[in-house]
């Protein structure tokens, strides 16, 4: 997950990428303090799972 203000924190509850795999980036870009730059890094890191977005 990136560094800083976690997706957590952010109020949904999200603490996995597998959770986060459930969603589409406007979805994630939707939630507060949830940018281009955490969106390029988590695809990054799913992308190393073999994972996409919603």
């Amino acid at each position: 997950m990136p560094s800083g203000a976690s997706l957590e924190d952010a109020g949904a509850g999200l603490t996995t990428l597998a959770q986060v795999a459930g969603l589409t980036e406007a979805e994630l870009l939707a939630m507060h303090g949830v940018g281009p730059k955490a969106v390029r890094i988590l695809r990054e890191a799913l992308g190393a799972i073999g994972r996409t977005f919603g």
